[in-house]
């Protein structure tokens, strides 16, 4: 009985992969309960458990090209192997002979978008300088200063004055010009800062300071991605089983019924891209929040946006737009003629303060030529001597320009299509990327399993 209702129930589908021609009954087998003869379907001969592990391999499929499509969009950072590199496309992963991973192969782009968007949605750069207070820079530096200045005026004074003058100038004379200095240098310091603060974009460029650190340690850009889409990067490994488990159902019955050559490569081919792609559309689909009945459907990503904004703030604030970057491309930056330009302004107005009514008898003595000549080698010595004592003031830029909290909350109040144009159109050019390689190592699966299950 339990024959003929399974005879009965598998031949429509025998029929239709017969063309509708209903084979004769092979000997010995037992007839359907409308005693018409029940067809053999190709993968009848087959051991069964050829078709139970089928799902199974094809949820391993899922998660196995999920799982590698991953690392190849993260790793290596660097074109693989190196002595094959014959040749590289600009800004792309592959070569004719290696790989680099998706994201460091476009370092310098994707990091430019991310300045671009964050200075769009997150910071004014021009704001949060103004929050530097002069006085107290001033006041940090002030050791620093104490250092600088003292060298300088005993450099400059050995050698613009009349040979050994300055040696024979009594200690206390010395350093009472020195003391002179050092009350003038408050007043110097704090002018010039609130120059640097009111016309930033002037001297700091921080595409630039972002892009070029990013594409020096590649690592860094990975982080902000991995850190940030931790649980989305192992919600696409998981889910790339659970989908391919799903599909590798549908493929064994269409395997048992019809075994052409194609269709384990072709099934493959699909699981591996239907797997990642699903995967990336649940993780940043539907922007914004959907009912359906007692359920909501939102991006797995945006559901975490409160999580997601301090974690992306803690990043930026301790490792990319750090007081150490800033001051570094302030000062060896593409803008550093301007600055530098600025600080010769500040330092001749800030000598002719000191000198005061001096500067007609030096006039005088030197001749203005000369005079000029003195003011800007003490501002190129500033402008040497300030990289070495401009860390003094690290800890206190970083309390009052107060990176994480603002982009921390600036990103937490953004609307969900916002938080969305943040982040994802970043990489969302490389998905297909992400996608294809998931797709042909699941055709090279699926080749497999034709080679090897069903040889």
């Amino acid at each position: 009985h339990l024959e003929g209702w399974l005879a009965g129930a598998w031949f429509p589908l025998a029929e239709w992969r017969t063309g509708g021609v209903r084979p004769p009954l092979p000997s010995g087998q037992a007839p359907g309960s409308d005693g018409e003869p029940v067809p053999d379907a190709q993968g009848a001969d087959d051991p069964l458990w050829n078709y139970l592990i089928m799902p199974f391999i094809s949820g391993i499929v899922g998660w196995g090209t999920n799982v590698v499509a991953l690392k190849m969009t993260f790793y290596p950072l660097e074109f693989q192997p190196y002595f094959l590199k014959v040749y590289q496309p600009p800004e792309q992963p592959f070569g004719l002979f290696g790989w680099q991973g998706i994201i460091p192969a476009k370092a310098g782009k994707m990091a430019g978008k991310s300045v671009d968007l964050m200075t769009e949605k997150l910071i004014d750069v021009q704001e949060v300088f103004s929050r530097l207070d002069p006085l107290r820079f001033s006041k940090v530096m002030e050791a620093g200063m104490l250092d600088m200045m003292s060298k300088i005026v005993h450099e400059i004074a050995a050698k613009w004055l009349p040979p050994g003058v300055w040696a024979r100038t009594p200690k206390s004379v010395q350093e009472e010009t020195v003391l002179k200095a050092l009350d003038e240098a408050p007043r110097f310091l704090s002018t010039f800062m609130n120059d640097i603060k009111d016309n930033i974009e002037t001297y700091f460029d921080l595409k630039h300071m972002v892009v070029t650190n990013m594409v020096k340690n590649k690592g860094l850009l990975n982080k902000v991605f991995m850190d940030c889409g931790e649980k989305e990067l192992k919600f696409i490994e998981r889910s790339g089983f659970y989908f391919g488990f799903l599909f590798g159902v549908g493929q064994a019955f269409w395997w048992y019924f019809y075994q052409a050559s194609w269709v384990l490569p072709a099934c493959g081919f699909i699981v591996g891209y239907a797997t990642n792609w699903l995967a990336l559309k649940v993780i940043f689909q539907p922007i914004e929040p959907v009912k359906l009945g007692c359920f909501t459907l939102h991006g797995l990503f945006l559901r975490r946006q409160k999580e997601v904004s301090v974690l992306f703030a803690k990043i930026n604030s301790t490792e990319i737009l750090t007081p150490q970057a800033m001051w570094q491309s302030i000062l060896h930056g593409p803008k550093k003629d301007a600055f530098q330009a600025a600080m010769v302004k500040h330092v001749h107005k800030f000598v002719d303060d000191m000198v005061g009514k001096l500067k007609f008898i030096l006039d005088g003595l030197w001749g203005e030529v000369h005079f000029l000549a003195m003011k800007d080698e003490i501002a190129r010595k500033i402008i040497e001597q300030l990289p070495a004592h401009i860390q003094l003031s690290y800890d206190y830029t970083e309390e009052a320009l107060d990176m994480e909290r603002t982009i921390r909350e600036a990103m937490q109040s953004l609307s969900s299509k916002e938080f969305e144009g943040v982040l994802h159109p970043v990489f969302e050019e490389d998905e297909l990327k992400l996608i294809i390689v998931g797709a042909m190592l699941g055709l090279a699966v699926g080749v497999f399993q034709l080679l090897v299950l069903f040889a």
